[in-house]
Order: structure tokens, then C-alpha cells, then sequence
């Protein structure tokens, strides 16, 4: 469904990827998607093809085995990925943005070269341990702590909500090292899964993004060694938000692949579907509502493009992110509602696609900061 907001004058680098990722979502995630949620789990082989593709290293340099793209490009792949399985696009989205993208930009020559390769190609999958039950968007609320011991870090604490669980190598775990310096008092370190006394409980049982593996994470007694620290001790709170603006747009994204995707299902059905004597996309109240589902998802599209070209420019966006995942995250469960409403009785059964980007587009307005957040955080950049 190309219009003049999905044309938006790209390089021909960032049209291939585009390309390479619409086709990859068309041809195996789309038709796969209703049957991975039934198993809770995406299959290892296509991470690997994900990996093999370039799609989970996007913004890391060549050297490191990444695919070396711009911002522009990687959000544009996600919305394609979101738009075939949108669990698979979270799990892309973490490994991009809290993986790599940490690692690179934080970590040691020698955590770079230990991990920045698999990571880049998808042979290690990573979760990104910062929410805690008593903490979400508090990220300086942590319990979890980490004490030295012989030149060790010896962590304990319990993590929640943590995406990629049973399948990552690797975990970013913030913990708390110095408890008497408040905001200055979080680390962060490069924990390996295997790590004895790094244990991932059951998998929750979610409203949507049922394919994505998510769990909490307990931890207890779990003793790493002082190279896991990543960047400066008592930088953790700097470190979690460096990734904010990137994260934030990488979600909105995400949301505007699933409203896509619930409205190319809206359109194909009102064109085949027929009441009265007519196809229902002929009836003024359904054109309607496609009218309105089109403009949200362009206006969407749109933002969350200006908000990635500041950040491939190297431009401060905060507020540009912000705005464009709450924009894109409420557009996205207006738009998969009304295509549940175009479809009628069959759109409130799993038969049919949007019931699924209906679940699936909820959790874009809580992840990366709750629409509440973001209003805050566009509101002060008015004020200050």
C-alpha cells in the first residue's frame, strides 16, 4: 500500500533493506505468526535466518559483523517485521537497540570483541534486565544489588517482564553497587545466562506478543567477574537511559508495522466482502473508518520518520521520539480496533489476523515508557 508518505525520497541502501525485510515478513512470518503463538516460542531457525539476513545487527559497523545501516533504515525494517509478527519485531528491537547497541556503545574493547560479533549476527540473543516488580518506569527504584567479593560482583535480586529470557546468552542486568549515592549508585554488567545462579522462571501468560518469550528472572548468589562490568561503575541509570530516544522510536515503529498490517487486512476484506448488494468497502460508513485507519497509520509513519532522521543526524530527539510513540502506539489500537469493527463477528476470531494485531498493539502504549511518561516527558521539553 505505497502512497506519497510511504515513498519519502530513500537512499537506494535504505529501500533494499526495506525491501529485503517486507519480503522476509511477507514470505515467513506473516503465514507462521498464528501458529508460534500457539507454541510460545519463535523457531530458533528463523532468528537464524534474521541473523544471516543482517536484521539483528543493523546499526553496528561491518568489522563487528553487523550490517552497518542508518537509523532510518532499521526503523523501516522493523515496521516491516512488526508488520508480518510483531513478537518477532520485539525480539528484534532488544536485540538491536538494548543489545548491540549498548554494548557498542558502552562496552570494553574486550566486551566488544567477545560479544559485539554474535550478537550483530543473531548466534547470541540477548535480554536486557532493568524492570523489577516494584520498578518500571522508575528505573532508579532498583532492589537488585551487586557486592564485590574477591574482584567479583556477586548479584541478587529478581527482574521482571524481561523479553528473550529463555533464549538469550546474554543478559544487561542494572543492579544497584552503591547504595548510599542514589541516582550515582547503578551499574550495569554483562551477565552470561549460565551463570549459576541465574535463574529464568516460567514464561508469563500475555494478552498478546504470545510467541515472544518473556519471564522474570531471579537472581541469587550469581558471581561474574569484575570484566563484566559495563561502562563505569555507577553509570547504570546513564546507561539505561542513553537508550530512551532509540528505543522509544524503535517501538512506535513497531506499532505502526501492526496498524499496517491491520489495515491492509481491513481494505482486502471490505473489497471482498458483500452486504446489501454491494462490496462493504463501497458502504460510506466502512470507507470511513478505512479513511481515518489510512490517515493514522501515514501520520504515524511520518512522525516516527522525522524522529529517526534526527537520531541518524546525531540530533537530540527525546521529545521527537516520545511524540512519535504515543502518537504511534494509540494510533495503533484505534486502527487494529476498526478493523476488527470492518470485519465484523469473523474479526473476533483467531481465524482472522487483526484479532491478533489487536492484542498485539496494546503493549506498545506500556514498553519503553507508558504513554504517561511520554506525555510528561513532551510536556516538560515545552516548559523548560
Amino acid at each position: 500500500m505505497l502512497t506519497r508518505a510511504r515513498a519519502d525520497f530513500l537512499t537506494d541502501e535504505q529501500r533494499m533493506i526495506r525491501d529485503t525485510a517486507r519480503d522476509f515478513a511477507r514470505a515467513e512470518l506473516a503465514p507462521r505468526a498464528s501458529a508460534w503463538e500457539d507454541s510460545g516460542w519463535i523457531p530458533d531457525e528463523v532468528v537464524a535466518q534474521m541473523g544471516s539476513l543482517g536484521l539483528l545487527g543493523m546499526t553496528v559497523p561491518p568489522e563487528w559483523g553487523g550490517t552497518g545501516a542508518d537509523y532510518v533504515a532499521y526503523v523501516l525494517a522493523v515496521e516491516e517485521i512488526a508488520s508480518g509478527c510483531a513478537a518477532t519485531a520485539t525480539l528484534m528491537s532488544v536485540q538491536n537497540g538494548l543489545g548491540c547497541g549498548l554494548v557498542q556503545a558502552w562496552g570494553s574493547d574486550t566486551q566488544k570483541r567477545a560479544w559485539l560479533p554474535d550478537l550483530a549476527t543473531g548466534k547470541a540473543i540477548v535480554c536486557f534486565c532493568l524492570t523489577e516488580p516494584q520498578a518500571g518506569s522508575e528505573a532508579n527504584n532498583l532492589k537488585t544489588r551487586a557486592s564485590e567479593s574477591n574482584g567479583d560482583w556477586v548479584l541478587e535480586g529478581t527482574k521482571q517482564f524481561i523479553s528473550n529470557a529463555k533464549r538469550a546468552k546474554l543478559a544487561v542486568v542494572f543492579a544497584v553497587t552503591d547504595p548510599e549515592a542514589g541516582k550515582k549508585g547503578l551499574s550495569a554488567f554483562l551477565v552470561p545466562t549460565g551463570t549459576p545462579g541465574f535463574d529464568v522462571q516460567k514464561p508469563e501468560k500475555k494478552l498478546g506478543l504470545k510467541a515472544l518469550d518473556t519471564c522474570a528472572i531471579a537472581l541469587s548468589g550469581c558471581r561474574v567477574g569484575g570484566e563484566a562490568l559495563l561502562g563505569p561503575r555507577g553509570k547504570g541509570l546513564a546507561i539505561a537511559l542513553s537508550n530512551l530516544e532509540g528505543g522509544r522510536i524503535g517501538i512506535a515503529a513497531q506499532a505502526v508495522g501492526i496498524a499496517r498490517a491491520a489495515l491492509e487486512a481491513a481494505v482486502a476484506y471490505a473489497k471482498e466482502r458483500t452486504q446489501f448488494g454491494r462490496k462493504i468497502a463501497e458502504h460510506q460508513s466502512i470507507g470511513n473508518m478505512l479513511a481515518d485507519m489510512h490517515t493514522s497509520v501515514n501520520a504515524a509513519h511520518l512522525l516516527v520518520m522525522q524522529a529517526a532522521r534526527l537520531r541518524a543526524a546525531g540530533v537530540p530527539c527525546l521529545s521527537e521520539a516520545s511524540q512519535a510513540k504515543l502518537f504511534a502506539s494509540e494510533a495503533a489500537e484505534r486502527v487494529c480496533s476498526k478493523a476488527i469493527q470492518v470485519h465484523g463477528g469473523y474479526g473476533y476470531v483467531r481465524e482472522y489476523a487483526v484479532e491478533r494485531h489487536y492484542r498485539d498493539a496494546r503493549v506498545t502504549q506500556i514498553y519503553e515508557g507508558t504513554s504517561e511518561i511520554q506525555r510528561m516527558l513532551i510536556a516538560r521539553s515545552l516548559v523548560e
